[in-house]
């Protein structure tokens, strides 16, 4: 979220239409990949904030994903609020259904590219930690909405269900250009402008090329995006949410 060149309407509040529970899995293929994996309650070595979303039932997706690749930008400084709130959390978590569809994901990519892999920035996200951005974002209250959500109400992170990503090359290691940086607040970052920013050349066609490939793996593993920010994707519509799950606190 850095370099706000543009109003932005609408950030991290937006939320998409209903999609599939589930993604497309064999009873076969499903116990193969969960298999001990229903609960890591108690799991040692956790941290603080691993054992709370380890208590409310979800699970780590490096634990679960074969190959994907995982860096918490809130576990560092390389974020819109320049400060580490995860703190000693470094691993991402989501709810069992939601890793079930980036599992998918990234079966599907990996299909089609073999030299690329999904690399996630953001899954679960406590309430708790939620607050702290809401305390520190150094806004009026009317305008915080605009750049993260009320933690009295909760984002779609609150609830395990969304997830913040982009591609990697493997044998680099390093992300694919997607145009912008992950957090950056303006319209080259709007998958809704693509083609105005094309038009400007504010991006480039493999820039959308690539945004496009992560958009297509995701999208056929049952996930939403939003028109502003391109590596934003939901599991689920805010509306069938609070009706499945409970939020993190």
């Amino acid at each position: 979220m850095k370099n706000i060149t543009y109003l932005v309407v609408g950030l991290f509040m937006a939320c998409s239409a209903p999609k599939s529970d589930q993604a497309d899995f064999t009873e076969a293929q499903r116990d193969s990949l969960f298999a001990g994996k229903d609960s890591l309650d108690g799991t040692s070595g956790s941290t603080a904030l691993e054992k709370v979303l380890q208590e409310q039932g979800l699970l780590d997706i490096e634990e679960v994903i074969p190959g994907i690749r995982v860096e918490l930008k809130y576990s560092t400084e390389d974020n819109f609020f320049k400060k580490d709130v995860y703190g000693d959390l470094t691993r991402c978590y989501l709810q069992p259904v939601v890793a079930e569809m980036l599992a998918k994901a990234q079966q599907d990519l990996q299909k089609d590219y073999p030299n690329l892999s999904l690399l996630v920035y953001d899954g679960a996200r406590p309430r708790s930690v939620q607050q702290i951005l809401w305390d520190d974002l150094d806004k009026p209250d009317s305008l915080k909405p605009l750049y993260v959500s009320d933690p009295k109400i909760g984002g779609l992170h609150n609830f395990g269900v969304a997830v913040d990503l982009t591609l990697m090359d493997v044998k680099s290691g390093k992300p694919l250009d997607m145009g912008t940086p992950y957090d950056y607040f303006g319209y080259p970052a709007y998958p809704d402008r693509e083609l105005q920013m094309l038009a400007e050349g504010s991006i480039t066609k493999a820039q959308v090329a690539n945004r496009e490939i992560l958009r297509k793996v995701m999208k056929g593993a049952g996930f939403t995006g939003i028109g502003s920010e391109w590596w934003h994707f939901n599991a689920f519509a805010r509306s069938k949410v609070e009706e499945k799950f409970t939020i993190i606190e």
